[in-house]
């Protein structure tokens, strides 16, 4: 069953999210230093993953075109108004903050390698070893995301699911069609490109910054384009 990663992915965000709703009663002033804490580890694990880069001129190139088309596309906005959507029918946390925690925890979940390999191997070899990995990692950021930032992160289970699955869908396809070393280069840009934006998060959590990372997004896109390019020239 090659869903079956994706799958155990998507349960273990919504059984994260609702342990960590246990936790809601926890102070303020420790809540707020969680939320310091949670967002120097997001800084730490971006950090890590856009220093693995061979060309750090694709990031870059990547990043500016990607807001460029980002901004135009508006896609914060809509990431926002769909999580206020949601809020509108299950009815706020009493912060307002289902919107935020939607939209923080789709970024974090949907950003990264493991994403694209894990359901890459579930869909070629029925391996679900790197999604299972990523289940558990999310499941706990889940929870700890939920305990300071609501419900709304639960939601973020439906990007995931629709990500993935549709990537182990179509993955015999990709592998027929992309060349493998094509593939690698690609996985290691977009993972140190995505590692910016998941810094970025990190630096919106503590409260330094107010970046729009969903309007970053389309930078995985230009990734694609321009090592493509550079693979065929």
């Amino acid at each position: 069953m090659f869903l079956l990663g994706t799958l155990v992915n998507g349960v273990l965000i919504i059984v994260g999210t609702l342990l960590g709703r246990l936790l809601n009663r926890i102070p303020e002033g420790m809540k707020t230093t969680v939320m310091y804490a949670i967002g120097l580890a997001v800084m730490v694990l971006g950090l890590q993953m856009g220093l693995k880069s061979d060309n750090f001129l694709i990031v870059i190139i990547s990043l500016v075109f990607g807001a460029v088309i980002g901004e135009w596309m508006k896609l914060e906005d809509k990431l926002n108004d769909l999580g206020k959507w949601l809020e509108s029918k299950v009815g706020s946390n009493g912060k307002g903050s289902i919107s935020e925690g939607f939209v923080t925890a789709t970024l974090i979940f949907v950003i990264g390698a493991m994403a694209i390999i894990g359901a890459l191997d579930s869909g070629i070899r029925g391996d679900h070893d790197v999604l299972y990995t990523k289940a558990i990692i999310d499941g706990f950021t889940a929870l700890i995301l939920s305990s300071t930032l609501g419900i709304g992160v639960i939601f973020s289970a439906v990007p995931v699911l629709l990500y993935q699955g549709l990537i182990a869908l179509f993955a015999t396809q990709i592998n027929q069609f992309v060349p493998k070393l094509l593939m690698e280069q690609f996985i290691t840009e977009m993972t140190a490109t995505g590692g910016i934006m998941i810094f970025a998060i990190g630096l919106n959590l503590i409260g330094l910054t107010k970046v729009k990372v969903a309007n970053l997004l389309p930078g995985i896109m230009v990734v694609g384009i321009i090592v493509t390019i550079l693979y065929n020239f």
